[in-house]
């Protein structure tokens, strides 16, 4: 064993950011948030999980709302000012998160609904004989 100090870890160059895109996932049992710049590199990111929430109380809108202020406070540090706003997902914490964004005081430019719809669906299963 040498008496060598560990490398230090280098630190990330942070790049301000004024305008980027805001993707919410509202699924059953949570509330994903994933704010990116124009070119899709993640910047900040949260979930209801990771505010501390856990069980069902994840699936809330108030989990939503927490979620989407912790994830846009951090953008805003970044200098994000606008955000284009993808949401997915039937969960509840859906629109509960797109009027936390709005309150937080960053300038939506754009609201769209990604949420994947078969347009034929899975195949029927076969015909039961008796």
């Amino acid at each position: 064993m040498s008496n060598q100090a560990a490398p230090t870890k280098l630190k990330k160059n942070k790049s301000i950011v004024t305008k980027g895109k805001a993707y919410v996932t509202a699924t059953f049992n949570n509330t994903l948030v994933t704010i990116t710049d124009d070119c899709g590199n993640v910047i900040c990111w949260g979930s209801a999980g990771a505010s501390g929430f856990k069980g069902a109380r994840k699936a809330t809108p108030f989990a939503g709302t927490t979620t989407v202020d912790a994830a846009v406070r951090k953008a805003q540090e970044r200098g994000l000012r606008e955000v284009d706003v993808f949401i997915k997902g039937p969960g509840a914490g859906r629109d509960a998160a797109l009027r936390a964004i709005r309150a937080s005081g960053v300038n939506i430019t754009m609201i769209a609904d990604v949420t994947p719809i078969p347009h034929n669906g899975c195949r029927p299963k076969k015909k039961r004989r008796v």
